[in-house]
């Protein structure tokens, strides 16, 4: 009898070390086996544009006339899964040894199915491809997804009609925000009624794609739920409020949520008969793709634009940042921040003023004392999200303002800046640095010895660096396998253990620790005063 084996699917159409709102897109559907060692025996994908160049997007994904609106196609998605399922078949993958599936999503893309989809679901025929069975499954064919920004109105409505921002925060872990599922859902509403009351069941992306597997409605999880300006992320509900400010019978076209490591079934007959996969392969629920990346650990994207990811156990929501459910511990909650002028902020100082390099802009930052002898910078080229200015300004040790920085003080006073304020506003998301703490770094910056030393000493924490090309795929299918244990109280990390580890580069400096205890409270009101100036 063959080995078994564990897949995880990639459903996503966005960069994990770029994520969200900025950066480049890949343009492919992704799916990686794994053994019961954890080790990588098969990969495969698809690309959206190349290999599917009828549905013409760019990037997987089209942008509408207003710039403000950005849908993809679902049945590319469907089609997609067609080509790869067909790919692996023809290279002789042995869908038999598959044990359990799961996958991830693209967080807050939204799913229309017409009332009587999951009949088809239910009676997929073998001898067709998925994308003729389910061509007409679908009320709305183009889904907004998380680059859509075209629901101000809506978002203003939702946060009026619970008593305002910081109390929709409150409850589900965000103010409202364009890309948020709710916002889009009350967007079709208003403009589409009677799509809407086509519509018998709205998926995500991620619940989308299990559905696929399931051969029928594969319920939200908690923690890609928790993305959706919906649900009560204390409560693991949809609140009821929420509900009725997006739209009429909101609560029953979402079905109930689930835990992410809930076992959803059995694989549909149509996969069993078509690809020969076995019986009792399990669909383990697919959660969105940056929680699909998480191990219990801080988790910092160093991208065009910068994304923190946190664990906390007690979360204070705010005005600023998100708290999602956590993926793999339903008594943990996930922080994200994510800053716009990440990478390029920091190749722009390099190419004013290391001439480009960054072995210079390394020796350079190497060359200055830890706290930077109180020099303080802010560096925002574009409007930066967290805080909400633009503009650079820097202060001296006795908080003056300056025009200008030495060359060596300007590149320390960057970088310092940009991990302090990810500090300052972890902290205020509820984030505590533990014993325990580590920090995974991924993206361009990642490959900095120098940058990343700042950022341990700064975090107090030790840095290690991962390989994350398919970092949602592989969480998936630790998660896959983490769903077939999970009720007998085995935990993620104890599943990951054979899993090749990441790679120590940087440890916290000695006696930094106090140098940035009153830094990080200088540059907190330093912040203030720049919001201030900004407005």
């Amino acid at each position: 009898m063959a080995a078994p084996c564990y897949l995880g699917w990639d459903f996503s159409t966005q960069k994990k070390h770029l994520v969200h709102y900025v950066g480049s897109l890949p343009l492919k559907l992704k799916v990686i086996a794994v053994d019961e060692k954890l080790r990588v025996i098969h990969e495969d994908n698809v690309n959206f544009d190349k290999d599917l160049p009828e549905f013409g997007t760019q990037g997987g994904v089209s942008v509408h006339k207003d710039r403000l609106t950005v849908t993809s196609p679902v049945l590319m998605w469907v089609k997609a899964l067609d080509l790869i399922l067909e790919k692996m078949k023809s290279s002789g993958f042995n869908f038999s040894r598959v044990k359990a599936l799961s996958g991830a999503g693209q967080q807050h893309g939204s799913v229309y199915w017409k009332q009587g989809a999951n009949s088809v679901l239910q009676n997929l025929s073998p001898d067709l491809p998925l994308h003729q069975s389910l061509q007409s499954c679908f009320s709305v064919n183009n889904s907004p997804i998380w680059m859509d920004s075209s629901t101000t109105a809506e978002c203003s409505s939702l946060e009026k009609a619970v008593g305002g921002a910081q109390r929709l925060a409150d409850i589900t872990g965000s103010r409202a925000y364009e890309r948020f599922t709710g916002n889009q859902i009350a967007k079709i509403y208003s403009l589409n009624p009677e799509a809407y009351s086509q519509t018998e069941r709205i998926s995500l992306v991620s619940s989308f794609a299990a559905s696929l597997f399931l051969g029928a409605y594969a319920p939200i999880d908690y923690s890609d739920g928790s993305g959706m300006n919906l649900l009560e992320i204390y409560e693991k509900a949809w609140s009821p409020a929420c509900l009725d400010a997006c739209a009429p019978g909101l609560g029953k076209k979402l079905g109930h949520p689930v835990p992410s490591h809930e076992i959803l079934g059995s694989i549909s007959p149509y996969y069993i008969q078509r690809f020969g996969f076995n019986p009792n392969c399990k669909v383990v629920a697919f959660t969105g793709d940056n929680p699909a990346i998480l191990v219990m650990v801080a988790y910092i994207s160093l991208g065009t634009s910068d994304t923190l990811f946190l664990w906390i156990k007690q979360p204070k929501p705010a005005l600023e940042g998100h708290i999602f459910c956590s993926p793999i511990d339903t008594e943990a909650y996930m922080a994200l921040l994510c800053y716009k002028n990440g990478s390029m902020m920091r190749e722009k100082i390099r190419d004013e003023i290391a001439s480009g390099s960054w072995e210079e802009f390394s020796k350079a930052l190497v060359s200055t004392t830890v706290g930077n002898e109180g020099n303080v910078g802010f560096y925002f080229d574009v409007l930066e999200i967290i805080p909400n200015a633009e503009g650079i300004h820097r202060f001296n040790k006795h908080n003056e303002r300056v025009t200008t920085f030495p060359k060596e003080v300007e590149i320390r006073a960057l970088i310092e800046g940009q991990f302090m304020a990810k500090w300052i506003h972890a902290e205020k998301l509820g984030y505590k640095i533990l014993p325990t703490t580590r920090i995974l770094a991924t993206g361009g910056a990642s490959h900095n010895k120098a940058i990343l030393q700042v950022l341990s000493d700064v975090f107090s924490a030790p840095v290690y660096t991962i390989d994350t090309a398919n970092s949602a795929c592989l969480g998936s299918a630790y998660r896959a396998i983490h769903g077939l244990v999970a009720e007998t109280s085995v935990s993620l990390t104890d599943v990951v253990k054979l899993a090749p580890g990441p790679k120590l580069v940087a440890t916290p400096t000695a006696g930094v620790a106090q140098v940035y205890q009153s830094l990080l409270k200088r540059y907190m009101d330093l912040e203030e005063q720049v919001l201030k100036r900004s407005k």
